[in-house]
């Protein structure tokens, strides 16, 4: 792990009063946050709030307009460029050159050691041994196949790679780099699943302070303990992972009357459905699902009242059972055969979702049931009304930059009225200019929202997505989810977002070992398994070696050094929890005095219950900090 989190285990960083701008537009505004060493935070907020700009600031790259950053100066900072480097060095050296000290030492070795300057290079050799250098290599070789690299890959020259994988080397220099802070902008955007919970595994152990901007909220869920969310030009700091923002949030958002009707909308359709599917066999397990959405619903649903996203999939004009099968089929590419003996029957309602290494032939897969790949042997029937649309990162790069979003749907349908096209735009958030103008300065996440969009247009009674939330922030991935699980047809998906699967598919397919079967356990035993798979015998007696006593030391050290900041910010908490508890315990008694509910007195009544109300959410919030910290603890060895 490249990171020696002790030497700067006092040291916070304080953004004071930051105001920031772009161009006219205010993006912050006097905002205030501490982040604690060692922290792992999640930044999140709607599209062009300033998340990327932040970074910047953090990075030095920009300038506040207004206010102070506190404590970054003395902080080594890694960083995962997004910028797509070409270059003919090999994969491997480009990856380890992220740490700049040892590349140096081991290019002044290579001069002396060529020059025949023998006692100097044996000084070079003892600095290269006091920081692991001799390991670097084996740790380049564990961050390319963690990242999904085949076999040899780090021989191979950058340039050899497509712009994902270019971006996959960027992630993996940036982990490379020995660091105090690490910045992490969308790193899963170009992963697999597999490659995903790698790093979940990596970042989980990495001891610096993690800022990490994601959509994935599975991936944030298990990675981060604090999220900070960009709204109303203020940062405002949520203790927990996702999910336990969602709720605080939605808690703090409950008394809107907005977000009650659009609550209510929801519940009645989960209603309607399982009240016409409950006891239908084919839809009995979606059903149950929308069950358990509508338990956590009351209180989840209110955190995307302001979504600007709000569509649904038009039921299909027509259908066939089954839509589409294939038998006995060797799917692969000239006379190489990937998959064998493929059976798969789709039918309407079945709901598929694909798992399997990277490369193992889940897009091949895909590409051979939409008939873009021919098969190589065996049969592909589709039925006589099947409409599929088909949706995968490809689709992106044949938009027409000169049109349209509408002029997009236009051709499509050429029937269709302006205002119903505007109108079903609207739910894709592009209202306005972002509809009638052309897309060429579409982001990347624009781009997906507008093939999806094509996508539903054309009412297909079968989905064929390939990545599809690859771009797309969290309010789209989560009125995605809304969308299929109300969708009539046939869904088979591949993606690395877990929640969208789990929420959306009721049967699993593992393709692995040239074969599809379906795949009996869930998505947290698929994700043992993955981690299972990177613990080499050979890995492990690494790890004997790499732990010398010198090491050992330094770890003991770094142990002390992280657990005193926290055992005094557990003090703390408990006498914020003790001087809530009191006041809460001085209100209730107030509560209790019966003149207070006369019509006099009601406008106090009222004060009093509101401060009330907002204690007891304070105090569950420090009481879910306080537990978070002994957690903490716990794992350093407290």
């Amino acid at each position: 792990m490249a990171c020696t989190a002790g030497r700067i285990a006092n040291l916070m960083i304080i953004l004071k009063d930051i105001s920031l701008r772009r161009g006219v537009k205010v993006l912050l505004r006097s905002a205030n946050v501490t982040i604690q060493p060692g922290q792992r935070l999640a930044l999140i907020g709607a599209n062009g709030c300033g998340k990327s700009s932040l970074f910047s600031l953090l990075m030095g790259d920009l300038g506040a307009d207004q206010g102070e950053i506190e404590g970054m100066n003395n902080l080594r900072l890694s960083h995962m460029a997004q910028e797509v480097m070409a270059t003919s060095m090999p994969c491997g050296e480009y990856v380890l050159r992220g740490d700049s000290k040892l590349a140096n030492l081991r290019d002044e070795l290579q001069q002396l050691e060529s020059a025949g300057d023998y006692s100097a290079a044996a000084h070079v050799h003892s600095a290269l041994e006091n920081i692991d250098g001799y390991s670097a290599e084996r740790r380049v070789d564990r961050l390319l196949q963690g990242l999904g690299f085949a076999d040899g890959a780090s021989a191979r020259p950058v340039n050899d790679f497509s712009g994902g994988w270019r971006i996959r080397l960027n992630l993996a220099r940036a982990l490379m780099t020995p660091s105090d802070v690490l910045l992490l902008d969308e790193p899963t955007n170009h992963l697999d699943l597999d490659a995903t919970i790698w790093l979940q595994q990596w970042l989980r152990q990495y001891p610096g302070t993690l800022v990490m901007v994601s959509h994935d909220r599975d991936f944030i869920d298990a990675t981060c303990q604090r999220i900070l969310h960009i709204e109303h030009q203020q940062l405002n700091a949520y203790t927990g992972n996702y999910s336990g923002f969602e709720l605080q949030r939605a808690e703090r958002l409950a008394n809107q009357q907005a977000t009650f009707e659009k609550q209510q909308r929801r519940v009645g359709e989960i209603h309607d459905f399982v009240r016409r599917f409950r006891y239908k066999a084919t839809k009995a397990k979606q059903a149950q699902s929308r069950l358990k959405e509508l338990e956590r619903m009351e209180l989840v649903a209110p955190a995307h009242i302001d979504s600007p996203f709000d569509f649904s999939f038009p039921p299909p004009l027509k259908s066939s059972d089954p839509l589409l099968s294939l038998s006995l089929a060797s799917l692969g590419y000239g006379d190489t055969a990937i998959l064998s003996k493929v059976d798969i029957q789709l039918r309407p309602g079945s709901r598929c979702g694909l798992l399997g290494k990277n490369g193992a032939g889940k897009s091949t897969l895909l590409k051979s049931l939409v008939g873009e790949l021919p098969l190589l042997a065996g049969e592909r029937v589709t039925g006589e009304h099947c409409s599929i649309g088909y949706f995968d990162q490809q689709q992106l790069e044949t938009l027409d930059l000169q049109a349209s979003a509408a002029l997009h749907l236009q051709r499509l349908n050429p029937g269709a009225r302006e205002q119903e096209i505007l109108n079903f735009l609207g739910g894709f958030n592009f209202r306005g200019d972002a509809a009638t103008s052309e897309i060429a300065p579409f982001s990347g996440g624009e781009k997906a929202r507008l093939a999806l969009a094509m996508v539903v247009w054309q009412r297909p009674n079968l989905l064929v997505l390939d990545e599809p939330t690859n771009h797309l922030d969290l309010e789209m991935r989560h009125a995605m989810e809304i969308a299929l699980q109300t969708y009539e047809g046939a869904v088979i998906l591949v993606s690395h977002d877990r929640h969208m699967l789990r929420n959306t598919v009721d049967e699993l397919l593992l393709v692995h070992d040239g074969v599809v079967e379906e795949y009996r356990e869930d998505l947290e035993a698929y994700e043992k398994w993955i981690i299972s798979s990177y613990k080499s015998p050979d890995r492990q007696s690494d790890n004997v070696t790499d732990n010398s006593r010198k090491e050992k030391r330094q770890q003991a050290a770094v142990h002390r050094d992280k657990r005193r900041p926290l055992q005094r910010l557990i003090e703390k908490t408990e006498k914020q929890m003790a001087a809530a508890e009191t006041e809460l315990q001085e209100l209730q008694a107030l509560l209790s005095d019966s003149d207070l509910y006369s019509e006099a007195r009601k406008g106090e009544l009222a004060d009093l219950l509101k401060r009330e109300g907002e204690l007891k959410i304070h105090a569950g919030q420090l009481e879910e900090a306080w537990f978070e910290q002994q957690h903490e603890l716990e794992e350093l060895g407290g």
